[in-house]
C-alpha cells in the first residue's frame, strides 16, 4: 500500500464528500466562527486596554466598552474573517473542524468580491441559513444569491508545483 492509496478521509465519511452540507453542521460552523470572532474582538479590547496602560500605569482603568462600537467591531471582524477565509480556501477554523467548504456553483474557490458579499450577507441576514432546512439542495438564501455552496469536503488541498518544487498558478 503506497502513501497515495490512504485516504485522509474517514470510511465513515467518504460517500458525504462532496454533497451539499445540511443545518446542523454549518450551524455548529458558525457558532465556533462566532467563537473566533469573539476572541478576537476581545483580544483587541485587551490590547487596546494594555496600550493605556503602557502610556500612563498609574492612572490606569479599563476602557469603558459602548454596545454599539463593540458591535460594529464585531460585525467587521467577522466579515474581515469570512471573506479572508472563503477567498483564500474556501474554509473558516469553523467550517475546517466541521469538514465543509465554500465554493461556487462549478466546485471552484470563491472570487474575492463573492466571499465579501456572502459574509457581508452572511454577517447581516444569519436567519438566511435557516433556509437550508427546507430547500431541496440544502442550500441558504445566502447560497441562492451568489450561486455557492457549502459542501462537505475534508481532503486537503495540497499547492501543485513543478519539477523543482515551485507553486505553479491556478486558475481560481
Amino acid at each position: 500500500m503506497t502513501a497515495l492509496s490512504v485516504s485522509p478521509v474517514p470510511r465513515e465519511a467518504r460517500p458525504y464528500q462532496g454533497r451539499t452540507a445540511g443545518l446542523v453542521t454549518r450551524c455548529v460552523a458558525a457558532a465556533l466562527d462566532a467563537l473566533v470572532v469573539a476572541a478576537v474582538v476581545l483580544a483587541c479590547y485587551l490590547g487596546l486596554n494594555g496600550l493605556v496602560f503602557l502610556a500612563d500605569p498609574r492612572s490606569f482603568a479599563f476602557l469603558d466598552t459602548h454596545l454599539l462600537l463593540s458591535l460594529t467591531t464585531g460585525l467587521v471582524v467577522a466579515m474581515l474573517y469570512l471573506t479572508v477565509g472563503w477567498a483564500l480556501t474556501g474554509q473558516t477554523y469553523g467550517s475546517h473542524l466541521m469538514g465543509l467548504r465554500v465554493v461556487s456553483s462549478r466546485g471552484h474557490r470563491l472570487r474575492l468580491w463573492v466571499a465579501f458579499f456572502r459574509a457581508v450577507f452572511c454577517t447581516l441576514v444569519p436567519i438566511g441559513l435557516l433556509w437550508c432546512a427546507g430547500s431541496r439542495g440544502h442550500r441558504s438564501i445566502q447560497d441562492l444569491v451568489l450561486r455557492t455552496r457549502v459542501i462537505y469536503d475534508w481532503q486537503p488541498r495540497h499547492e501543485a508545483s513543478d519539477d523543482h518544487g515551485h507553486p505553479l498558478r491556478m486558475r481560481p
